[in-house]
């Protein structure tokens, strides 16, 4: 299957391609496989239908032999052509909110093969064939430990102060940072940063600045934040969503909290008092979590069609 063709789909509507999509993209090209993103632009379903025609165009110019689409609406305008095989990732907001769920049924249905990033979105479609399970890879030549001090100079972080990454923006409800706020209101001498408008690069060096990684998210797929902040041995203390559990079990120094504002801040005070760092750049060596890992599972699936 090597040197074969591969179209993604998936939404430009922020500006540009999640970063996680890019980094796999990469990650596939670097196995062999020629890559080309379609970047949508359009929101809602009539916004990505309209894409339909510019769709067709770049698959007459490209002439893939499997169209990659990112995100069950991506996974719709994909499937609007039958000539090529369609393979969708689901990331968990098109599984966990019911109203787009009811599109990416469909989806799953018409596209030849799903990949789901997490066993509990595997669980709610209740899917018994024609699926993988393949958590998006963490690109580990950029996510990885480096020097505590030297990023903290680097992000002109303060000695005396304690540092909490947040795992979005603040305006993204899903991320549910009022919680987040709230628990560090009660923490002395503590600052909540804002991951929003950072390189990809810069948030490495933050999760190697900051004393820990915080998640308080409604719902989520198999978060990014998670992974990347392990590949750095960054502290963690998050809600228990999507596969968190999985992922943290058995790294040092990280916690499962409740939606609680005192159990949360219990935890991460035990972090603060404890200083360590992790080893989830272990455990994400065990669990070949590296985006060249990914990259060979998804080639297996592209090659099972």
């Amino acid at each position: 299957m090597k040197n074969r063709k591969i179209l993604v789909v998936c939404s430009e509507n922020s500006g540009r391609i999640a970063p996680f999509i890019e980094e796999q993209v990469d990650a596939l090209k670097k196995i062999g496989l020629q890559m080309e993103i379609f970047g949508v632009r359009g929101k809602g379903i009539r916004g990505y239908l309209k894409n339909r025609k510019l769709l067709l165009q770049q698959i007459n110019k490209f002439q893939p032999d499997i169209i990659h689409a990112h995100y069950g609406l991506s996974g719709l305008l994909a499937n609007l052509q039958r000539k090529v095989p369609v393979v969708t990732t689901y990331h968990g907001s098109d599984i966990n909110d019911k109203r787009i769920f009811r599109i990416s049924k469909l989806t799953i249905r018409l596209s030849e093969h799903n990949i789901f990033v997490s066993q509990k979105n595997v669980d709610k479609a209740k899917l018994k064939k024609k699926f993988s399970l393949i958590p998006c890879g963490v690109d580990t030549s950029v996510f990885y430990p480096q020097n505590q001090e030297a990023c903290r100079r680097e992000m002109k972080l303060s000695k005396g102060k304690k540092y909490i990454l947040f795992a979005g923006a603040f305006d993204n409800q899903v991320k549910n940072a009022s919680l987040a706020l709230n628990v560090v209101s009660t923490l002395k001498n503590t600052e909540l940063i804002e991951l929003k408008d950072y390189t990809r690069e810069k948030v490495a060096c933050l999760m190697n600045a900051v004393d820990a990684c915080l998640m308080t998210s409604h719902s989520e797929g198999s978060p990014q934040f998670i992974k990347e902040a392990m590949a750095c041995n960054c502290p963690v203390v998050s809600v228990e969503v999507g596969d968190v559990k999985e992922l943290l079990g058995g790294v040092k120094h990280c916690y499962l909290a409740k939606y609680d504002i005192q159990d949360i801040a219990e935890k991460l005070n035990l972090l603060f008092e404890n200083g360590e760092r992790t080893n989830g750049k272990e455990k994400i060596s065990n669990m070949h979590l590296d985006s060249t890992s990914i990259a060979r599972r998804i080639l297996e699936v592209y090659n099972s069609i």
